[in-house]
């Protein structure tokens, strides 16, 4: 950017802001426009792009305390003053006058003014208004500015299946993103559906930003016993009716192919969970737990003697209706 883009351009009232805004009042002004007109969300519209530009140029300059410096001293000599191609009409001071007061040349008709043009070509001794600029401010005839706003690349998104046995226990997959090879660790107890974030992994930023982050959604397969729940394990335990009404130890499966004995309290209902401890998934934080949710089987078919033994017990009971207060309650 050159020093006649400063003056033509009005940084302050592209981010909406006083010209005596603090650091805050910038960057918050700044960070607001860039969220509504990033390109991202302003897919195909030219004029939302050229826009989010403009506000990162604005930007650039005012959040750099010796470039402000520098635009506003620009801005400040800028104003209110004349250009002309040739001599001052009128007796007006021109911008011409202005520089030629700075560098002791005096005001108008003071005597030998330094005429500053814009050169069309460059020719050799032929000093342009850019040139004395760069000068100025150390430019040395090139852009004052020679930046380019810094932007987070963007995140990508990807994803991989698992085994249920690879997603408990933890696994390191490779991935083809955007034509890169990348290898990624997938922690023990990822659960289904499950994004894994890896930073820097996204797209190279501009201007030296960020680079941006790698979503990894984690798909896992169905296990034919056991769901992941977190860091623990759950799985659904058939008991009989004889089991659940009178009491039992039984033998449950967990993860790592080995049994563990529960034991079923008499009266155990259909529902009821039963804990394991640490049978769960093993992670670097914490070990969760095997969680064992009963089922009571109603037999689909009965012998002769087990109708009679079953006729004999309801016979036997104490009549208790578990069902009386049900439609009151239901009312509720």
């Amino acid at each position: 950017m050159t020093g006649q883009d400063w003056m033509e351009k009005d940084f302050y009232a592209e981010l909406g802001v006083p010209k005596d805004a603090d650091e805050a009042a910038i960057k918050k002004a700044y960070r607001k426009l860039a969220r509504t007109y990033h390109p991202d969300q302003n897919k195909g519209d030219e004029q939302a792009e050229a826009r989010f530009k403009a506000i990162g140029e604005a930007y650039a300059v005012l959040s750099d305390p010796e470039q402000r410096r520098q635009y506003d001293a620009i801005r400040a000599m800028a104003g209110g003053a004349r250009f002309s191609a040739g001599p001052g009409g009128g007796g007006a001071g021109g911008f011409e006058d202005i520089l030629g007061a700075m560098f002791g040349g005096g005001g108008a008709g003071a005597g030998p003014r330094v005429r500053y043009s814009q050169r069309p070509g460059g020719g050799p001794g032929a000093a342009g208004f850019e040139d004395i600029l760069g000068g100025m401010f150390g430019g040395g005839g090139g852009s004052p500015a020679g930046f380019r706003v810094p932007e987070r690349g963007a995140d990508v998104q990807a994803s991989t299946t698992l085994p249920f046995r690879t997603a408990l226990e933890g696994a390191t997959v490779d991935l083809t993103v955007d034509g890169r090879k990348l290898t990624a660790r997938i922690p023990a107890g990822v659960n289904d559906g499950q994004k894994i974030r890896l930073r820097g992994k996204g797209r190279p930023g501009v201007g030296g930003g960020e680079a941006g982050d790698l979503l990894i959604t984690v798909h896992v397969t169905e296990h034919p016993v056991f769901t992941l729940d977190g860091a623990n394990v759950r799985l659904t335990l058939p008991v009989t009716f004889p089991e659940a009404t009178l009491g039992a130890t039984v033998e449950v499966p967990t993860p790592s192919g080995e049994t563990v004995r529960m034991k079923l309290p008499p009266g155990t209902p259909s529902g009821k969970v039963l804990r394991a401890k640490g049978r769960g998934v093993r992670t670097a934080r914490a070990t969760g737990d095997l969680l064992v949710t009963v089922q009571v089987v109603v037999p689909q078919k009965l012998s002769k003697g087990a109708r009679e033994a079953l006729e004999a017990f309801a016979a036997a009971s104490d009549g208790t209706d578990p069902r009386a207060d049900l439609a009151e309650r239901a009312k509720e």
